[in-house]
């Protein structure tokens, strides 16, 4: 009994509170019809981009929650005011505030393991996330119908009939049952899969794919087969321990902890990911956003990487 408060209750009932904290936030922004001032802050971006108001009030929102930031675009997908192409493009524009979400937390990890290769490998990271950024940007100005200028902003007025806080409860009980629905099971499958070795086998078999960097040294091989194998801390311990004996430079450590985070990111957004995901949207399109969002995060990091392995 204790096992299961531990392993399934207890974590699940703290990822449902927070999607629940998410989603009434996002719902109460877009009943209050924040979002086109929200959108100010990053006008120039959506803009050119020829994103909608919706995008940048989410991009804004995602610096601090990214579940509010992915509510906000469900809830316009789901009311025809977002297309899918504007969607999933809409997802990939907040790659970079949910980067800078994550980095406090991130960097605190990181430093104390691999000292002063801390910054260059941040910098190759973030470079990484501004790259995303630009690319879907000039992506949407592209593909994208040119969209009106943005409205003055006016706050929206309290209605009698309608008050702000009823509507964000129902738009709110709407989206939880599907919370519900799909994120409870989805996330109980997959500890189950985690606790009979699924994703651990999944990921040796991708450590399979190290061979083919064969400019790196054997040694650095371990912190990449670590990251895979087991968890990110234990690809910065081997790091960490190997820099710190002088058998790595800083250069090394960077290539190789940049390689093991391309490889082992897939398998643990779908792992970890996918179960939240599909609580706010649709679980088949959860799984579209979630493989482009993937996919272009691989291919920024080996680009940054290039960059830094043949001009540093």
């Amino acid at each position: 009994m204790e096992h299961i408060l531990a392993h399934y209750f207890y974590p699940l009932l703290r990822l449902v509170f927070f999607i629940a904290l998410g989603i009434f936030i996002g719902n109460l922004i877009e009943a209050l019809n924040w979002t086109k001032f929200l959108a100010k802050l990053s006008y120039p971006l959506i803009k050119f981009g020829r994103l909608k108001d919706i995008s940048g009030a989410s991009f804004s929102i995602a610096f601090f929650s990214g579940i509010s930031a992915n509510t906000i675009l469900a809830e316009a997908y789901d009311q025809g005011k977002l297309n899918k192409k504007e969607l999933i493009l809409s997802n990939l524009f907040n790659s970079l505030p949910t980067y800078f979400l994550h980095l406090p937390t991130t960097f605190f990890i990181v430093a104390p393991f691999i000292k002063e290769a801390t910054w260059p490998y941040f910098a190759l990271t973030i470079s990484a996330a501004f790259l995303r950024t630009i690319f879907t940007v000039c992506l949407g100005h592209f593909i994208l119908p040119k969209t009106n200028i943005l409205p003055t902003f006016q706050p929206t007025k309290q209605n009698k009939s309608e008050p702000i806080l009823k509507k964000t409860l129902i738009r709110f009980k709407k989206r939880f049952k599907k919370v519900i629905l799909f994120t409870i099971p989805i996330y109980v499958g997959f500890k189950i899969l985690a606790k009979y070795g699924f994703f651990h086998w999944l990921e040796g078999k991708f450590a399979g794919i190290i061979i083919y960097f064969p400019w790196l040294p054997a040694k650095s091989l371990g912190i990449i087969i670590m990251q895979m194998a087991a968890e990110f801390s234990a690809g910065l311990a081997a790091a960490g321990a190997l820099l710190e004996a002088h058998v790595l430079d800083i250069k090394q450590i960077v290539l190789a902890l940049t390689i093991g985070n391309i490889l082992s990111s897939p398998i643990r957004a779908i792992r970890h990911q996918f179960p939240y995901y599909a609580g706010i949207y649709p679980p088949r399109l959860a799984l579209i956003l979630i493989i482009f969002n993937q996919s272009l995060r691989i291919i920024s990091l080996a680009l940054a990487l290039f960059v830094y392995y043949n001009w540093f």
